[in-house]
């Protein structure tokens, strides 16, 4: 019998294709889907789950125990923000299904600073995202799942395929597509799902951004600080199979 497990996640540096991925989750139809609730307590100081407004990281961890116990619930969520909390959950940690999706931090920081200009370091999130990952693996003794969402975007069906066959959930050829719609969680903080409010499956973006680490100096010096951590991470990426030619 395959495990399926009751509390899968999805962790990302900002602008690296998880909403994209959390639509691809929602598309299944068989788990209960949180956007960014982690973020959203740290932001705004509290968030829903199951209908139940929560405030604080332990609440906020409780209540996705609690959901899991009447189904599977997948979340995901970005590293713009510290979470001390969740970092201190040891049983957390190993109890969830934590995996990783990554995309180069020079592309990744020209999309963030196209809709925050003033960004600092530590919001643009790889070495938070290195530090979660650390965590998990200490907690678990395994290397959780990475995704290149470059892979994802270069071939979608294997990239999934071999993400579920990782995490012990179905692959669902179908939920590779989807219509275009911006969700209701996503209104609040629209300006940053706008491209994957138009989505209609990965694909790679066509944007073309004025400002990026190839010709602003404080940029440049941020992606010198993150890439590393993203270069830790994708020599731990998910192997996906090269398509049949």
């Amino acid at each position: 019998m395959t495990f399926t497990p009751p509390i899968l996640a999805l962790w990302s540096a900002p602008r690296s294709r998880s909403t994209a991925f959390l639509k691809m989750m929602s598309q299944r139809g068989d788990r209960t889907i949180l956007h960014e609730p982690f973020s959203h307590v740290m932001n705004f100081g509290e968030t829903s789950v199951g209908g139940r407004t929560v405030r604080g990281e332990r609440e906020l961890i409780e209540a996705i125990r609690e959901e899991a116990a009447k189904g599977p619930v997948f979340f995901k969520d970005t590293t713009d923000f510290a979470y001390p909390g969740l970092l201190a959950d040891t049983d957390f940690l190993k109890e969830a299904t934590h995996t990783f999706i990554i995309r180069h931090p020079s592309e990744a920081i020209a999309s963030h600073a196209a809709i925050n200009p003033d960004l600092t370091c530590e919001e643009i999130g790889f070495s938070r995202l290195a530090e979660i990952y650390e965590a998990v693996r200490q907690a678990t003794g395994h290397r959780p799942v990475v995704v290149d969402s470059d892979d994802l975007v270069a071939d979608p069906a294997a990239t999934v395929r071999a993400y579920c066959a990782r995490t012990g959930i179905p692959f669902v050829p179908s939920a590779l597509s989807w219509r275009p719609e911006m969700r209701e969680e996503w209104v609040g903080t629209k300006v940053w799902h706008e491209s994957t409010s138009r989505s209609q499956g990965f694909a790679a973006t066509t944007a073309a951004y004025t400002r990026g680490p190839d010709n602003d100096p404080r940029l440049a010096e941020f992606l010198a600080f993150h890439l590393p951590f993203y270069e830790e991470l994708r020599a731990h990426r998910l192997s996906v199979p090269a398509a049949a030619a």
